[in-house]
């Protein structure tokens, strides 16, 4: 039984429970109201809490640790002494990393993923245990939830009554569901942090972070084998960084002027009938996919400025930092004017008629009152559009190319940490080789970076909102 059906066939009997219990809940109250002490729907969300609630945390329990129970049992279940052909040519048993490929091999071939190496029968046996142990607990948990559901039901029907505070269960059912959604966010940004600075900790016994934060050369090929050659293992991320500010700094230089300046003319200056049409029209470029802005840059734009650059003696790579910048710019601008419109549409109008009753100007009263006043929003929405800007990669990729390059040359072809990051995680890595173990630690420094950023935002915000509020 799928999960899908599993939560469909609990969500009808949660619908029915709530049914139910505002149905007693009115029959209780022989058609007056005044006799029960919350309103009838109180009394049907009650019942329907006292049924999904359980079951649901069965099923989240169970799903979590379903994979680990089968796989487990499936193993048990493999011939004692899996054996396989040694240097010696003589039969050994699996080691350990064998196992855990041979069970991943099974887990693949039952679910139709891509299995390595060849399939055996052993594989073929496994994988049919698997698939009949998976439906049997999918059947067992689908039965314990139908019990739950129907002993919540049952206890909750029969808790009904006038005297019952069935809205305060409700509310404090409902407070209790935010503060788990709130537990869990923390939680899960708890978990990221760690997991980089796991991987990240285990970078740095490897490479020095000194190496790391202040070298010139970015080169993570590292040999495999002692006597392999054209590898040279450099881990210096101060081009990757420089690369990643440079592109940064061209998109802003772009997307800021353009969106704020957009901004000020929809909510100062354009007509309503205007500013319905104009607004949407800006905003769909925020729903372009970023690959067909990289597509954009890598054939049109990237193409125009080297043919430009040709023309006045300038020499501009295939795929330079220009380009990427000024595509990531234009993507980025309806995050600024969106933003940026709807925080200067919050400032009060009787500011502006202030400034306009002592003999400002339009123009004076927005330079000095308005974009003022709207700052600390102004300041977030630049904020998110530089976290846009550093978090890209398919523009870069396809417009700026793989080259680390340390270069304040918008001509030049530069890489950024998203990049390398993408690229060192690509494929079939060893997981504990320094060069997979890098991308962790370009994205640890890059959650310090934005990090910094915020508290600047911060800053800022709280000194002009003391200010103008």
């Amino acid at each position: 039984m799928s999960y899908g059906a599993i939560l469909a066939v609990l969500l009808a009997l949660t619908v029915i429970g709530f049914y139910l219990g505002r149905g007693r809940a009115r029959a209780l109250a022989a058609g007056s109201r005044t006799r029960l002490h919350s309103l009838p729907g109180y009394y049907g969300a009650h019942v329907a809490i006292w049924i999904a609630l359980p079951a649901l945390i069965l099923f989240v329990f169970w799903i979590s640790f379903q994979s680990a129970i089968v796989e487990g049992i499936v193993w048990n279940g493999l011939p004692d002494k899996v054996t396989v052909q040694g240097e010696t040519g003589q039969k050994e048993a699996l080691a350990p990393e064998r196992k855990r490929l041979l069970i991943d091999n099974i887990a693949n071939y039952a679910t139709g993923d891509i299995v390595s190496g060849e399939i055996t029968p052993l594989v073929k046996q496994g994988a049919a245990r698997f698939l009949r142990l998976q439906a049997l607990s999918s059947w067992i948990m689908a039965a314990a939830m139908a019990i739950l559901a129907a002993l919540g039901l049952l206890a909750a029907y029969r808790s009904v009554s006038p005297a019952m505070r069935a809205r305060n269960r409700v509310e404090r059912a409902i407070l209790i569901l935010l503060m788990v959604a709130s537990t869990v966010a923390i939680l899960t940004t708890v978990g990221i942090v760690l997991s980089l600075l796991f991987e990240a900790m285990a970078f740095f016994t490897k490479i020095s972070p000194v190496d790391f934060l202040f070298g010139l050369e970015w080169s993570p090929q590292t040999a495999i084998r002692e006597d392999q050659v054209g590898a040279s293992g450099a881990f210096g991320a101060i081009p990757v960084f420089a690369g990643t500010m440079l592109i940064t700094v061209i998109a802003m230089i772009v997307a800021v002027p353009v969106g704020l300046f957009a901004a000020i003319y929809l909510s100062e200056y354009a007509s309503r009938r205007l500013r319905a049409t104009v607004k949407p029209v800006l905003e769909v470029l925020a729903g372009i996919p970023t690959v067909v802005y990289g597509f954009f840059a890598a054939l049109t734009v990237a193409p125009m400025i080297r043919d430009a650059g040709a023309v006045v003696g300038l020499t501009v790579a295939s795929e330079s930092a220009l380009a990427a910048g000024l595509i990531m710019g234009i993507m980025i601008i309806p995050f600024v004017s969106s933003l940026s419109d709807d925080i200067i549409n919050a400032v009060p109008q009787s500011l502006r008629d202030g400034s306009y009753g002592l003999g400002a100007t339009r123009s004076e009263t927005i330079r000095q009152v308005v974009l003022p006043a709207a700052l600390p929003g102004i300041v977030g929405a630049v904020l998110l559009a530089v976290s846009r800007a550093i978090g890209e990669t398919m523009i870069v990729v396809m417009a700026a190319g793989l080259s680390a390059k340390l270069t304040v040359n918008p001509f030049d072809a530069v890489t950024t940490v998203t990049v390398q990051i993408v690229t060192n995680l690509t494929g079939d890595p060893e997981f504990d080789s320094p060069k997979t173990l890098s991308a962790f630690a370009l994205g640890l420094v890059l959650f310090l970076v934005t990090l910094c950023l915020n508290v600047i935002a911060l800053r800022v915000v709280q000194k002009y909102r003391e200010k103008y509020d």
